[in-house]
């Protein structure tokens, strides 16, 4: 091959290459869908269970197949300045695109339990992708999929009703968050 095929062989081979990677990454972006909320975070707050671990397996009890309740999760390093926290857990694994199971607004920054099967006095639960307020549990249909706990730190709190869903409370947050965290956990039907 002379020099100038070899250097067109090169500049297609870079070219493919960063066209393959920049499709990656939008793929990544629309499978773990975190909405482009103006989000001046120096993410220090922390969102963890004791239940779980991030990036490991969800146990039963807080599925579907168990108990569908929701797990225990503890808050820290809530900025100073908030005024609310907004926790909304959803599946982008699902098989209709992100599925939605649970969203809570209102949130005291001065919370730093919510314990297990319940959720904090003077907070709303909005609308799920299951049809109504409240957790609703993993029940993937097959594979595993990552459950995604969101939690954002506000300087105002939302006024919305439990028949908001989580593009309202989304739409809502907007311009408002100081801080994010999140915790994901993966769960497989047994």
């Amino acid at each position: 091959m002379n020099t100038k095929k070899i250097f067109l062989l090169i500049l297609v081979l870079i070219i493919a290459g960063g066209l393959g990677f920049y499709f990656s990454l939008q793929k990544n972006n629309q499978t773990a869908k975190t909405p482009n909320l103006n989000i001046n975070s120096k993410n220090i707050m922390r969102l963890t269970s004791p239940a779980f671990q991030n990036n490991e397996n969800i146990p039963p009890k807080f599925t579907c197949d168990g108990e569908n309740a929701s797990p225990p999760l503890e808050i820290s390093e809530v900025p100073a300045e908030a005024k609310s926290l907004v926790l909304i857990v959803d599946d982008p694994d699902a098989p209709s695109g992100d599925f939605v199971h649970w969203t809570v607004w209102n949130i005291s920054p001065e919370i730093k339990l919510i314990a297990e099967n319940s959720f904090p006095e003077n907070t709303f639960e909005g609308t799920t992708d299951f049809g109504k307020p409240g957790y609703g549990g993993p029940c993937p249909p097959s594979g595993t999929h990552r459950y995604f706990f969101k939690l954002y730190a506000l300087d105002t709190l939302l006024s919305l009703d439990s028949s908001a869903k989580s593009e309202d409370v989304e739409k809502a947050m907007e311009g408002h968050i100081l801080d994010q965290a999140t915790l994901i956990g993966l769960y497989q039907r047994q």
